[in-house]
């Protein structure tokens, strides 16, 4: 987590720092970063950067949660403006995610972090359908579910309905980069895998 004095930064002056560290790990791994490349990018001296974070891995899993966050929210608002259907909005959502990692190529932060995958980056990566997350959001998100559709009766069937998407969601994310599979490709085997659990969940007519 980054210190207070990033957060008291001036918006403008945090954004430079933010896009400066995207773009160092979007070039190579955590692990080949440098802290140097950063500071240059940004214009700012190497000593400014331990008053902002306490080390370079904690500026990646900063970016890592923020882009974790954003997407959650993007989820449920595709959630609302597609009548509480959970695979329409999660099948929009792993599109979009595609469809922006294809467009920008080798430079491109998400799919370095997808391409150099751990247990840690992987927890902080899916770290928005954590259960603490679902008790904060969980009367938003159970209001727009479409319960008419689904067999989600409770809290409880909610998280784990979250958590296999996302499991699923993830998986092919990371496959289909890995695997140089196009979109169309990425697209019919992750629409192939969701419809055999949408089958399971819901309701008979």
């Amino acid at each position: 987590m980054p210190k207070t004095t990033f957060f008291n930064l001036r918006e403008e002056k945090r954004n430079v720092l933010v896009e400066a560290a995207k773009k160092e790990f979007s070039r190579v791994s955590l692990y080949e970063a440098s802290i140097a490349n950063i500071l240059k990018t940004a214009g700012i001296p190497r000593g400014s950067f331990y008053q902002y974070f306490e080390n370079k891995e904690d500026a990646f899993f900063y970016l890592v949660g923020e882009h974790a966050r954003k997407r959650f929210e993007t989820f449920i608002s595709l959630l609302g403006a597609h009548e509480g259907d959970l695979f329409e909005a999660t099948r929009i959502m792993f599109h979009s995610m595609l469809e922006f990692s294809y467009e920008n190529g080798q430079n491109n932060f998400i799919r370095n972090v997808l391409l150099n995958m751990n247990y840690k980056i992987e927890k902080t990566f899916t770290q928005t359908l954590t259960r603490k997350t679902i008790d904060e959001r969980y009367e938003e998100i159970f209001r727009l579910v479409n319960r008419d559709l689904f067999n989600i009766e409770n809290k409880k069937d909610l998280y784990h309905v979250l958590q296999i998407l996302s499991a699923v969601t993830f998986h092919n994310l990371v496959q289909s980069i890995s695997d140089e599979l196009t979109l169309d490709e990425a697209m019919e085997k992750y629409v192939k895998e969701m419809n055999m659990i949408k089958r399971g969940l819901c309701k008979s007519p």
